[in-house]
């Protein structure tokens, strides 16, 4: 017999107990379980952009006064559809992105997938939040305030990783939100986890005074929705949101922190959304 994959990792032993114990040894007992399930291709499967047209997108640029920048603002519609008179979502992209990180994660189809699934119709707006302060304000530049007063009337919020951190701050200021879906939150339970994590926030007190897991009170857990992936580093934080908020809906399943799994969910996320957004 060849030597696998597995045998490799394993150095054939990993056969053998999976075959007397089953895959929950491989999780909670081997020396580095998460690293090992992600090589065994056990994250879960790959999340794949639909096949269905994208509907219409437009996109504009703006002298954002709140951010002090210009930011770039794209919305996106059903195919057969137009946004003008449909309820808005924002969405929040992660670290490191910009408006077009929705776009590039398959969004566009996956809006025309739920409303053909029978979500209510809506838009999607992306927006610039700037590629690392995690959406709150920072030496002039406020996110926060750009959403609240510069993107109109807003219905719904969905964020992914660091954009997960600023859905849940902006539904904090926003109760009379519909929906809030965040993923793979990028939350600090800790200030030193802000440190270890190469620390974006000026002082103590102003993560604070912004970090969602010291307000859960004022989120309003029956329009929230939580994904995360049991591979994903943030795992942890997403388990005390969820055990703090008692989300209308709390979802955990093998998964990492990755485009792959993001796609996996997001068919949840945006069904969430239509069946509140109405």
């Amino acid at each position: 017999m060849g030597v696998t994959r597995r045998t490799a990792l394993f150095g054939g032993v990993g056969i053998g107990v999976l075959g007397l114990a089953g895959a929950g040894v491989l999780t909670d007992v081997l020396p580095g379980g998460k690293r090992a399930r992600q090589l065994l291709g056990m994250t879960g499967p790959v999340g794949t952009v639909p096949d269905v047209p994208a509907g219409p997108m437009i996109t504009t640029r703006y002298a954002s006064k709140a951010r002090n920048t210009s930011v770039t603002v794209i919305t996106m519609a059903p195919d057969g559809l137009t946004a003008e008179n449909l309820p808005k979502c924002v969405a929040l992209h992660g670290y490191g992105g910009d408006a077009n990180w929705m776009v590039n994660l398959g969004v566009p189809q996956f809006l025309t997938a739920a409303v053909r699934a029978g979500a209510h119709p809506f838009a999607v707006i992306s927006v610039d939040g700037g590629q690392d302060g995690y959406w709150v304000e920072n030496d002039g530049d406020d996110p926060q305030r750009m959403l609240t007063d510069e993107l109109g009337p807003l219905d719904a919020a969905m964020g992914i990783s660091m954009g997960a951190f600023g859905a849940l701050c902006f539904a904090r200021h926003r109760p009379s939100l519909k929906a809030v879906t965040v993923a793979s939150p990028s939350l600090f339970p800790t200030w030193e986890d802000t440190i270890r994590r190469g620390n974006r926030f000026s002082s103590e007190r102003f993560w604070e005074d912004n970090e969602p897991l010291r307000h859960t009170d004022s989120i309003t857990g029956s329009s929230l929705g939580v994904w995360c992936g049991t591979e994903d580093p943030t795992v942890d934080a997403a388990r005390t949101l969820i055990a703090r908020t008692k989300p209308a809906r709390a979802v955990i399943t093998s998964g990492a922190h990755e485009d792959a799994y993001w796609r996996r969910i997001m068919p949840e996320m945006l069904a969430f959304i239509g069946e509140r957004i109405a």
